[in-house]
């Protein structure tokens, strides 16, 4: 499992000491309960610095969902592959997320929870995460005319287990129930 959190080194620019800091603050304790001041002290620079880079908070959360889009883009893409790059490798795929000791659910339903009716950006950058993530899940199936429908249907299996993996703290119930559902579903899957 890739770790998401990269570890804040004094040698990074302190663009990237921020955009790290508030990357593991923000997914691990929440937006909101996470201050700009806590993440300049965390981040090691001046309060000027951190708004040269980020004018306002909304800044940086835009940049902290993209940057959490591409690293668990890669990391997802990554993981099925390795898991044999059909269907079945989203369960063991998913349990390396779920059992990794900071799994804390999805950054970005947790961002549009949080901000979505006060930061619009925040909806439209986590429908297009969700959206290249069903795209993905495309990749594993078969041709065929339903093949979008029939994506969508998984991803949003996978969504479910990844909120019922957060609320229940336990990854083993989630991914049972999800193994079983795409057992069943694979059955009815459109094929050709």
């Amino acid at each position: 499992m890739q770790n998401f959190k990269v570890p804040v080194s004094p040698s990074l620019s302190a663009r990237q000491r921020i955009l790290l800091t508030a990357h593991d603050l923000f997914y691990r304790e929440g937006i909101r309960a996470t201050g700009i001041d806590r993440v300049i002290a965390e981040s090691a620079v001046a309060k000027v610095t951190f708004y040269r880079h980020f004018p306002s908070k909304n800044d940086l959360i835009r940049e902290f969902l993209e940057y959490r889009h591409e690293r668990w883009m890669n990391w997802f893409s990554d993981a099925l592959q390795r898991h044999g790059g059909d269907i079945e490798a989203l369960v063991p795929s998913l349990s390396e997320w779920f059992k990794h000791e900071d799994f804390r659910g999805c950054a970005f339903i947790n961002s549009v929870g949080e901000l979505g009716g006060t930061l619009p950006e925040v909806v439209e950058i986590t429908q297009r995460h969700k959206q290249e993530m069903t795209d993905v899940i495309a990749g594993l199936l078969p041709p065929s005319r339903w093949r979008k429908r029939d994506a969508q249907d998984l991803a949003l299996l996978v969504d479910g287990a990844i909120i019922r993996a957060q609320i229940e703290q336990n990854a083993d119930v989630a991914l049972t129930s999800l193994s079983r559902l795409l057992k069943a579903l694979s059955n009815s899957l459109h094929r050709g």
